[in-house]
C-alpha cells in the first residue's frame, strides 16, 4: 500500500510562509512599485535597428521612380506623365550577392548606385528604413542596410548609456540577439522642445554606433490615457478570468472547494508578483501573459488534485476529510511532480537561450510554475481543510442550540 504523506501537518506552517512572503511583496510594492515597461508608458515608441549601410541610390531620369522592398526582391517602379508606368522586379534568387543586384541596376535609365559595404554580402539581408521615403531623388540618395544573420549583437547596456544624455528613455531587446533590434520608449515629458524626439533619437545612436546605420522598423506614439487603459484591461482581464474560474469550480465541486482554488491561484499569482516587484523586472504585456499562463497553470493542478479528492471520497466513504485530501495530493504528487519537472525543463532552456523580455518571460513561468504547485498543495487544499474543519464545529453547534430552544419555551409558557 501506498505511504499516504500527512500534508495536512504542514498547511498552517505554509499559510505562515506565505503570509511573509506575501507581506514583503506588498512592502516592495509600496517602496520600489512595479518596473513598468514600454507598453504601459505614455510617449514615443520606436523600434529601430543597427544595421550598416548597404546600397545608395538616386535617380535623375524621366518620371518618378519609387523603391518596394520584401524579402525576396527589390522592385523599382518607374512612373508619370512623360512615361508610361513599368516596373523592374529583381529577384534574390536571380540576384543573389549585391554585385549582381547592382550590376542589374545600371541597365536602368537614370538609376544611379554606389556601394557602401563588401560587394559579396547577400541579397537577402538587405533591410528598409521605414523612416525614409521610397520615392528615389537626385540630390538626396535612398539608402538600403544590410545585417548579416551571424552579426555580432549589441549589449542592450551599451545603447542604453548612450541614449542616456537624452533623459527619460527605456529601451527594450526585441528578438534574437543578432537582429540587432531595440525598442526605445521616450517619456511624454522629454518629447517636447529640443527638436523632433525620433530625429534626436536616431542622431544620438548614430554619434555612438556609426553613421547612417539605425534603421527605423516602427515609430508609434502612445498617449497618457491608452497607456492607462491598457494598464487598465489587464487587471480587468485578471479580475474576469478569477470570476470565471470561481463560476466554473462552483459547479464542478462546490462552493468552497471553488474558493480554495481561486485563493490558490491569486496566491500563485501574487508570489510571481512579489519575485517581479524585487527583481524589478520590467512589467509590459509580456508579462500580464506569464501571469494569465502561470493561473491556467495553477488552476489545472488544482483541478487534478480537488477531482482525485472526489473520487477518493467515493471509494473511502468512511474516512474523515483528513484522510481523503491527504491521500488525494499524495495520489497525485508524482503526476504533478513530473508534469512540473518536464515543463519547467523547457521553459529553463527558453531563459537560457533566449534574452530581453522572453528571458524576462520564462523567468516569471519558472517562479510561477513552481508557485502554482505549492499553491495546490498547501494554500488551496489547505483552506478546504480548514473550510470542513468550521463546518464541522458549527454542525455540533446546532443541535444544542435547537434543544434549548423548545425548552426556553416551555418555561416561559404560562
Amino acid at each position: 500500500m501506498k505511504q499516504i504523506i500527512p500534508f495536512s501537518r504542514y498547511f498552517i506552517p505554509a499559510a505562515i510562509l506565505s503570509f511573509l512572503l506575501l507581506v514583503t511583496g506588498v512592502f516592495g510594492l509600496f517602496r520600489m512599485g512595479f518596473n513598468m515597461g514600454i507598453d504601459f508608458r505614455p510617449g514615443l515608441l520606436l523600434e529601430v535597428q543597427i544595421a550598416p549601410s548597404a546600397l545608395h541610390m538616386t535617380y535623375d531620369g524621366p518620371g518618378n521612380a519609387i523603391v518596394s522592398l520584401s524579402r525576396t526582391s527589390l522592385e523599382i517602379i518607374i512612373s508619370g506623365a512623360a512615361v508610361d508606368e513599368y516596373s523592374h522586379v529583381f529577384s534574390f534568387a536571380s540576384y543573389p550577392t549585391q554585385a549582381d543586384l547592382v550590376r542589374a541596376l545600371h541597365r536602368i535609365e537614370g538609376i544611379s548606385v554606389s556601394q557602401a559595404a563588401a560587394p559579396g554580402i547577400s541579397s537577402s539581408w538587405l533591410i528598409q528604413s521605414a523612416a525614409s521615403s521610397p520615392w528615389l531623388e537626385e540630390e538626396v540618395p535612398f539608402v538600403l542596410h544590410y545585417l548579416s544573420p551571424d552579426a555580432t549583437p549589441i549589449d542592450i547596456g551599451d545603447v542604453r548609456t548612450s541614449l542616456l544624455p537624452l533623459g527619460s528613455v527605456a529601451v527594450q531587446v526585441l528578438g534574437a540577439p543578432a537582429e540587432r533590434r531595440f525598442m526605445i520608449r521616450m517619456e511624454d515629458s522629454e518629447i517636447y522642445g529640443r527638436g523632433v524626439p525620433s530625429e534626436r533619437i536616431i542622431n544620438t545612436l548614430e554619434r555612438n554606433f556609426g553613421e547612417g546605420v539605425v534603421v527605423v522598423v516602427r515609430s508609434d506614439f502612445v498617449g497618457a490615457q491608452f497607456a492607462r487603459q491598457l494598464a487598465d484591461q489587464a487587471w480587468w482581464l485578471v479580475s474576469l478570468t478569477l470570476a470565471l474560474i470561481l463560476l466554473y469550480c462552483t459547479f464542478r465541486f462546490k462552493f468552497q472547494f471553488a474558493l480554495g482554488a481561486v485563493i490558490g491561484i491569486m496566491h500563485a499569482g501574487f508570489v510571481t508578483i512579489t519575485f517581479i516587484v524585487w527583481l524589478q523586472i520590467e512589467f509590459v504585456t509580456l508579462t500580464i501573459a506569464a501571469l494569465m499562463t502561470v493561473m491556467g497553470y495553477a488552476i489545472n493542478d488544482t483541478i487534478v488534485v480537488y477531482d482525485r479528492m472526489r473520487e477518493t471520497r467515493r471509494l473511502y466513504p468512511d474516512d474523515i476529510f483528513r484522510d481523503v485530501l491527504n491521500r488525494g495530493i499524495t495520489e497525485t504528487l508524482s503526476r504533478t511532480v513530473i508534469t512540473t519537472f518536464t515543463t519547467m525543463l523547457a521553459v529553463s532552456f527558453l531563459y537560457i537561450f533566449t534574452t530581453g523580455a522572453m528571458k524576462d518571460f520564462a523567468l516569471c513561468l519558472l517562479i510561477g510554475m513552481a508557485a502554482g504547485v505549492y499553491s495546490t498543495i498547501f494554500i488551496a487544499s489547505g483552506f478546504v481543510y480548514f473550510w470542513d474543519i468550521q463546518s464541522q464545529k458549527r454542525s455540533k453547534r446546532k443541535p444544542k442550540e435547537a434543544k434549548a430552544v423548545p425548552l426556553k419555551a416551555m418555561q416561559l409558557s404560562p
